[in-house]
């Protein structure tokens, strides 16, 4: 849970586009039903078992990839979702890879949507995120913002653990 909330505010950056983490959701391992790691160690979720601060992206529904970051140390599992970024530059790039999205506010207001607007795919799982081409960051200035808290959004196991954060009042955060 700290670190679904630490990453609030960070920057995600992957090659020349860049968007700020506004909405996140946690996940506890083998502790939680609606986890990956929930059944233990497979190839699927090797890299949630593996160091802190490396990507784990997976397929969801057959077509859309989510970017998590895995925030346990390493042999303990746990991930954090990122669920929605207020893009900042890049844009452009962006709305290429979302066409027909008409507002910004759209671009990556839902984990599907961020890994298409940022390119992110299913070859960043086990990338290290402080280094090489998806990385992230501190912004350059810190803004004090409120931390909002619900229930995470479209699982069915767990589904009234309090482990969804957000900016609250952001406008790029996802619709409920």
């Amino acid at each position: 849970m700290e670190v679904a909330r630490a990453l609030l505010g960070k920057i995600l950056v992957h090659r020349r586009a860049a968007a700020r983490i506004v909405e996140t959701e946690a996940y506890l391992g083998l502790a939680d039903a609606a986890a990956h790691a929930f059944r233990g160690l497979t190839t699927r979720t090797e890299v949630i078992f593996g160091h802190p601060g490396h990507a784990y992206v997976y397929l969801i529904y057959g077509m859309y990839e989510c970017l998590n970051i895995v925030a346990e140390p390493h042999g303990s599992p746990g991930c954090v979702l990122i669920r929605a970024l207020e893009p900042l530059c890049g844009i452009e790039s962006m709305r290429r890879r979302r066409p027909g999205v008409k507002r910004v506010e759209d671009l990556a207001n839902g984990p599907g949507k961020l890994t298409l607007a940022m390119a992110i795919t299913r070859r960043h799982n086990g990338a290290d995120l402080t280094r090489g081409p998806l990385t992230i960051h501190p912004p350059e200035s810190e803004k004090l913002f409120e931390i909002a808290v619900s229930p995470r959004i479209g699982i069915t196991k767990n589904s009234d653990w309090p482990l969804r954060f957000y900016i609250a009042g952001n406008h790029f955060v996802s619709k409920v």
